[in-house]
């Protein structure tokens, strides 16, 4: 009869000890004694999984753009300004046609007056001549309605640097509203009378306070020195 084979970890009926015991013992007591090494253990394993998480997502999302699953918005470009300044393009129109009115904003008496008088000497037939308040900073407006934009346009050439601003008025009628950076008209042998396009310089200039539609006074106050 075959004798049964010995256990080799156990003699005379005591347990032998053998290095992997000794080994798992000391693991464990280390471990036990250093709660710091446990934690940093843990940490890293938290870490490893929170890492290859991410890298699994990260695969998924990009098959699923790529899949047109999930669409990315684009930035769109912002609309340009839309210009408040007519683009047609005017004959000049001869200066006993054109109805116009002189106003003064600025803090130089007597203004109003001197430019229509100037006007008049043109064949400009002037109306009305008085103040005004603006807050505009330019040189001029040249405030009319649809009906007077080729009118406008042949006012604008005789006053450089003016800006064009429509108003709701019906008739043909031509205001100038004189601002704080105006000098003089333009001389009467340099006007400009070839067609062309009403001017905005306003729509260009920079200004926190030059507006680009200006509010263009509707009541004139009445003053002795215009």
């Amino acid at each position: 009869m075959a004798r049964k084979p010995q256990d080799p970890t156990v003699l005379h009926g005591h347990h032998v000890v053998t290095g992997s015991d000794l080994r798992a013992t000391f693991v464990e007591e280390d471990e036990l004694e250093n709660p710091d090494r446990m934690r940093r253990r843990i940490l890293h394993g938290v870490v490893l999984v929170l890492l290859v998480g991410l890298l699994v997502a990260a695969v998924v999302v990009a098959m699923a753009i790529q899949n047109g699953q999930i669409k990315i918005p684009t930035a769109e470009r912002s609309p340009a300004a839309v210009s408040a300044c007519p683009e047609a393009t005017y004959d000049y129109v001869p200066h006993e046609k054109i109805r116009l009115n002189v106003y003064n904003s600025t803090n130089r008496p007597g203004l109003a007056k001197t430019v229509a008088d100037e006007l008049v000497a043109r064949k400009f037939a002037v109306g009305t001549v008085g103040n005004t308040e603006s807050g505009f900073h330019g040189v001029a407006l040249v405030v009319s309605g649809a009906a007077g934009q080729s009118s406008a346009f042949s006012v604008q050439r005789n006053l450089p640097g003016s800006d064009y601003v429509q108003d709701g008025r019906t008739d043909a009628t031509v205001d100038v509203i004189l601002t704080g950076d105006f000098k003089d008209l333009a001389k009467p042998e340099l006007v400009d009378q070839t067609p062309g396009k009403l001017s905005c310089p306003r729509e260009t200039r920079r200004e926190a306070d030059a507006p680009a539609t200006p509010v263009v006074p509707s009541v004139v106050p009445a003053s002795p020195n215009p």
